[in-house]
C-alpha cells in the first residue's frame, strides 16, 4: 500500500513522539503532501513564501505550485542539514518568482528536469544554473519579462554545467530572436520557441542549425515577415524541414499580400533578395532617366533662349496688331448691330423714291 504522508499527522507525531535529529529530514514539510513510494513531495495553495527547508532525503520529485515565492536565493537547496538531496525533478511553476540569484540550485547534483514556467522573472543571475551538471530539460515557458530575456542568454552561456541540456522550452516569452547564439555549447535535442515574436531566424542561428542536424525546433505561432530578409531561413526550411517539427504550421504575418500563407508554399522568388533589389534598382534607374530628360530639356531651352524670345515677341506683336485692328473697328462702328439697322432703313427709303408711293 502506497505510503501517503501529510502535514497534520506528522504534527501530532512530533508532539507525542519526538524524533531524533537524524530523522527530521524524513518528515513531510508543513502544508505539503508526501508520497514516499513515488518519491514525490507536493506543496500547493499559496501558503509558502519561501522554499521548504526540510525536504525529505528520499524525495526525487518536488512540486511547488501556486505559492508566493518571489526570490530563489543562493544555496536555497543546500541547507538541508548538510545532506544532498536526491531530487531529479523540480517543478516551480506558478509561484510568482521574480528573481533567481547565483547558485540558487546548488545542492541538486542529480536534477534532470527544472520547470520555472509561468513566473514573472525580471532578474536571472549569470550563475543561476550553476551546478546543474545533470540537467536534461529546462522549461521557461511564459516566464521572461523584458529585462530577463537578455539575462537568460548570459545565464545559459555563462556556465559550463549545462552541457548535458537536451530540451529547452521558451514558449510565450515575446522573444524576437533565439537567445542561444551557439548550439554547440549544449547537447540540445529539442528547442521549443512557439508563440513568440520571432519575425526571422538569423544567419548565425541558421548556420548553427545546419551543423547540428539532431536539433528539433518548434517555431509555430510566430509572426514571420516574408520578405527578402527571410531568404536564408526559407531555404534552410526547404532543405531541412525535418528539423523544424511544426514547419507546416509556420505562417506569414507580413506583408499583407502574403498574410496567412504557409512558409512552405512560398516560391523562391517571393523571398529572393535579387528580385527585390532589381525592382528597387529599376525605380532608381527610371528616376535617373527622367532627371536626365529634364536636364536635357532645360539645356535645349537655354541654348535656344534667343530664338524662343524672338518667337514670343513675334506672337506678342501679332496679338497686338490684331487687337489694334479690332479696337479701330470698334471706334468706327461702336455698335455693328445699329449700323446694320440704319443701312437697311436707308436702302428702303431709296427703293420707295424710285417706285413711287403704293396705292
Amino acid at each position: 500500500m502506497r505510503e501517503r504522508i501529510s502535514c497534520c499527522p506528522h504534527t501530532l507525531t512530533r508532539s507525542l513522539f519526538p524524533l531524533p535529529p537524524s530523522h527530521v529530514a524524513e518528515e513531510c514539510p508543513l502544508s505539503c503532501i508526501c508520497v514516499r513510494d513515488s518519491g514525490t513531495v507536493t506543496c500547493r495553495g499559496g501558503e509558502h513564501t519561501e522554499l521548504p527547508g526540510d525536504i525529505p532525503t528520499w524525495a526525487t520529485t518536488l512540486i511547488l505550485r501556486g505559492n508566493n515565492i518571489s526570490t530563489l536565493p543562493g544555496g536555497a537547496f543546500s541547507s538541508n542539514n548538510g545532506t544532498e538531496l536526491e531530487l531529479t525533478t523540480l517543478s516551480l511553476s506558478h509561484n510568482r518568482i521574480m528573481v533567481i540569484e547565483a547558485d540558487a540550485f546548488t545542492g541538486l547534483p542529480r536534477l534532470n528536469l527544472l520547470d520555472l514556467s509561468h513566473n514573472p522573472l525580471v532578474y536571472i543571475s549569470d550563475r543561476a544554473f550553476h551546478g546543474l551538471r545533470e540537467l536534461r530539460s529546462l522549461h521557461l515557458n511564459d516566464s521572461l519579462l523584458a529585462p530577463a530575456v537578455a539575462q537568460l542568454s548570459n545565464a545559459l552561456h555563462g556556465t559550463e554545467t549545462l552541457r548535458n541540456l537536451h530540451r529547452l522550452e521558451l514558449s510565450s516569452n515575446r522573444l524576437k530572436t533565439i537567445p542561444i547564439s551557439r548550439l554547440d555549447a549544449f547537447n540540445l535535442h529539442t528547442l521549443v520557441l512557439t508563440n513568440n515574436s520571432i519575425e526571422n531566424i538569423g544567419k548565425e542561428n541558421i548556420s548553427s542549425l545546419y551543423h547540428h542536424k539532431r536539433v528539433r525546433i518548434y517555431l509555430s505561432l510566430n509572426p514571420f515577415r516574408c520578405n527578402c530578409e527571410l531568404e536564408s531561413f526559407y531555404f534552410w526550411l526547404k532543405n531541412s524541414s525535418s528539423q523544424c517539427v511544426d514547419a507546416a504550421r509556420l505562417l506569414c504575418a507580413e506583408p499583407d499580400a502574403k498574410k496567412g500563407i504557409p512558409l512552405e508554399r512560398l516560391r523562391g522568388e517571393d523571398v529572393d533578395c535579387l528580385n527585390e533589389n532589381l525592382e528597387a534598382v529599376s525605380y532608381v534607374f527610371l528616376g535617373i532617366v527622367m532627371a536626365m530628360i529634364g536636364i536635357v530639356f532645360l539645356m535645349v531651352l537655354y541654348l535656344n533662349r534667343r530664338g524662343i524670345k524672338r518667337w514670343l515677341n513675334n506672337i506678342r506683336d501679332a496679338c497686338r496688331d490684331q487687337m489694334e485692328v479690332y479696337h479701330y473697328r470698334y471706334e468706327q462702328d461702336s455698335d455693328p448691330r445699329l449700323a446694320n439697322v440704319a443701312q437697311q432703313t436707308s436702302l428702303s427709303n431709296i427703293g420707295t423714291k424710285k417706285n413711287g408711293p403704293l396705292l
